[in-house]
């Protein structure tokens, strides 16, 4: 707890926060949120030194190597969803009962064979965490506009690894395009939960983090990297959210105490700061409990 944080607090002495310049008070705010980031470039850098799962068309350096096809989506409700197929599941065969496509296909080439049996049911055999499935699905109607499809999205991604320089650059790409596409989809959960459309189970708590990245340990250190750098970037930009109790709630503070040339009153801070924590607190429950709900169902 840094010394003399809160309005009312050390007063009178310089070694308090509050007796600080804001600009100084701001910086300090900010301090942690910017490492936050900066741990999430130094995680993503290095797995790409050791080689991290890439698609093929990147955007970046270096060239990805073994690609193979992998689902990078599935649509909810869909019969692959029913199936069991999840993102991250890299497809090494398909079967019908009339024909087969075996291993070394690239994605373009499995969306053709699914295109041209969507009348069969397609037995998908899948790598999945060092291990070989096997799911059965079959293409509907209602997915995709004129034609039926079993809900899957594919792309090519292989192994990309590359020395310490190159690393950092493409570590450094990776920070930016995770957290602008963190900070979207943040946008989007919190603008349709307060219009009362928030969807909990897109959403994860210390439960499903807990128990995605025990699954990303065991799958490595570039899968353990990919996740502390989500999850320190997650962190960053909800501390950023101008509540009282976060970083940002304080940041918005010293702007108001700027504006109006006086500190904020003890009693109001106090009050604000323990509204805020209260809804934080209410939205941990909240998360808490739909990760409990997707466990047990």
């Amino acid at each position: 707890r840094i010394h003399g944080e809160n309005a009312g607090e050390g007063e009178g002495d310089p070694r308090a926060l509050t007796s600080k310049p804001r600009l100084v008070q701001a910086a300090v705010m900010l301090a942690g949120i910017a490492f936050n980031i900066i741990f999430a470039w130094l995680a993503l850098s290095g797995g790409y030194m050791v080689g991290l799962q890439t698609p093929v068309n990147h955007q970046g350096f270096g060239e990805v190597q073994n690609a193979r096809p992998m689902i990078v989506g599935v649509y909810p409700d869909s019969p692959a969803a029913r199936a069991g197929l999840m993102g991250g599941d890299t497809v090494t065969a398909a079967q019908t009962g009339s024909a087969t496509l075996e291993n070394g296909a690239d994605a373009e080439s499995l969306q053709e064979f699914i295109a041209a049996h969507q009348e069969e049911s397609i037995i998908f055999t899948v790598e999945r965490a060092g291990k070989e499935e096997t799911f059965l699905a079959k293409a509907e109607e209602g997915l995709i506009e004129g034609k039926k499809a079993v809900g899957i999205q594919l792309d090519d991604v292989g192994i990309l690894q590359l020395p310490v320089h190159l690393a950092l650059a493409q570590g450094a790409l990776a920070t930016k395009n995770l957290t602008i596409s963190t900070a979207q989809g943040l946008s989007q959960f919190f603008g349709k939960l307060f219009t009362g459309r928030g969807d909990f189970s897109q959403v994860s708590g210390p439960i499903g983090i807990a128990q995605v990245g025990s699954q990303a340990v065991e799958s490595g250190f570039a899968a353990a990297a990919v996740i502390a750098a989500l999850i320190s970037i997650n962190l960053a930009l909800i501390n950023l959210i101008p509540v009282p109790g976060l970083d940002g709630g304080r940041l918005l503070f010293i702007i108001v105490e700027a504006i109006i040339r006086r500190p904020i009153s003890q009693k109001l801070s106090i009050g604000l700061t323990l509204a805020g924590f209260a809804l934080i607190i209410l939205l941990m429950v909240l998360v808490t409990y739909s990760d409990i709900a997707k466990l047990i169902g």
